[in-house]
């Protein structure tokens, strides 16, 4: 079982795979890159790391086709080799089943679902939610260990045919409906979380909370009190762009501020 305490989750965004628009690398060289990143947060002092297919732009919805199934499985099982940290992934957009079935194949802790409770308008259209389907299919398939953190009032979506249902309410849903965490981020990617949205889920949420987005060296201490985890990844990149490489001595720097605030 995965130990939440003021974890830092380095994510690994991995390189385009076979059969999306912007592909350009073999499924070897996606690996290398993927597997190096990850020693790179290992040898940080990062306490876990998640993959993710975000160079797969335009995403599809809800699924994703078995090439890249197959292909984010042998990508995790180099990271897997790579390193000794707990895994997560998540595959874009919503293919939270297939994400389930790549963390059972390739020994991966948790991943991270969309979609969970409730309906939202992403990017790539009509999110309904999803939770009793897929944790049905996490039952099915022996993956009870696997952690499930769910992403409730999420980035890059509109959220209007629920307003006047409000984070904390969907926070209490996603736990009702046995979410292992609930995830918060800002309003899309590198975006900081609205702290008093944040503070509102303090006495209500029992299980860990998960800040999902926006987190950086400078305002860590801010955050640090009311969250269980940290997934960082824009912030670690060169220039704090998620498409660039990581930066050593970005993540030399966060991993001081983590040092100081554990102290």
């Amino acid at each position: 079982m995965m130990n939440l305490n003021k974890s830092i989750i380095g994510m690994v965004h991995v390189q385009a795979l076979p059969g999306t628009p912007r592909n350009k690398f073999s499924i070897a060289e996606i690996c290398e890159i993927a597997a190096q990143e990850a020693k790179q947060y290992e040898s940080a002092g990062l306490d876990g790391i998640i993959i993710e297919n975000m160079h797969d732009v335009p995403y599809l919805k809800g699924s994703v086709g078995p090439e890249i199934t197959a292909a984010m499985a042998v990508v995790a099982k180099a990271v897997r080799d790579a390193v000794k940290l707990p895994l997560g992934i998540q595959i874009l957009a919503g293919a939270n089943k297939e994400a389930l079935a790549v963390a059972k194949a390739a020994n991966f802790q948790f991943i991270r679902a969309e979609g969970f409770v409730f309906g939202h308008v992403a990017d790539e259209g009509y999110f309904d939610a999803c939770a009793g389907e897929l944790m049905r299919y996490r039952k099915s398939i022996g993956a009870e260990d696997i952690l499930v953190f769910t992403d409730i009032k999420k980035k890059h979506s509109s959220h209007a045919i629920t307003s006047d249902v409000d984070i904390a309410e969907t926070a209490h849903a996603a736990e009702f409906f046995l979410s292992d965490g609930v995830i918060v981020t800002g309003s899309s990617t590198g975006k900081a979380v609205y702290l008093h949205e944040l503070k509102s889920l303090k006495d209500i949420v029992h299980g860990p909370v998960l800040i999902g987005s926006g987190i950086t060296a400078e305002n860590l201490s801010e955050y640090w009190d009311y969250s269980s985890a940290f997934i960082v990844g824009s912030h670690f990149k060169e220039d704090g762009y998620w498409e660039n490489p990581v930066s050593e001595e970005r993540l030399r720097r966060f991993m001081e501020t983590v040092a100081q605030l554990r102290n």
